[in-house]
């Protein structure tokens, strides 16, 4: 995780039995679901998408998009809720996305959106709940 002192402080310990394996390994372990395979995919409802550790709002499904990558996209996040962090694993320069309140792992964003922001947040569907 990144050193930010974020406003939600848990331990390891607490996370892992609070998330469960698998959104623990997403959240916590930088993990990626397998495309394809996410419940927020190709769901296009209107509402809210949090963070699955912490609550904090997101991302807003007007901002959502079908990418056809296999993870649901986002052309922008919520002012304030994301933390940037370059991301150079497995030989690639990428730019992270934490929540901005738990430091948990949320995916990855690109500079290749197709809509006017030109940005395309890649999320993993077990790192967020989604609130209509």
């Amino acid at each position: 995780m990144s050193t930010h002192n974020y406003p939600v402080q848990k331990s390891e310990a607490e996370w892992k039995a609070e998330l469960g394996p698998e959104r623990y390994k997403i959240l916590r372990g930088k993990g990626t679901e397998f495309p394809h395979s996410g419940k927020y995919n190709l769901a296009f409802d209107k509402g809210t998408y949090c963070c699955g550790a912490c609550g904090q709002p997101l991302f807003k499904s007007d901002s959502k998009f079908e990418s056809g990558c296999g993870w649901p996209s986002f052309d922008e996040s919520i002012p304030g809720s994301v933390e940037y962090i370059k991301d150079t694993t497995f030989g690639m320069l990428r730019t992270e996305i934490l929540c901005s309140n738990c430091g948990s792992h949320m995916g990855h964003v690109f500079d290749d959106g197709p809509t006017e922001t030109g940005q395309r947040y890649c999320v993993n569907s077990l790192s967020v709940d989604f609130e209509k």
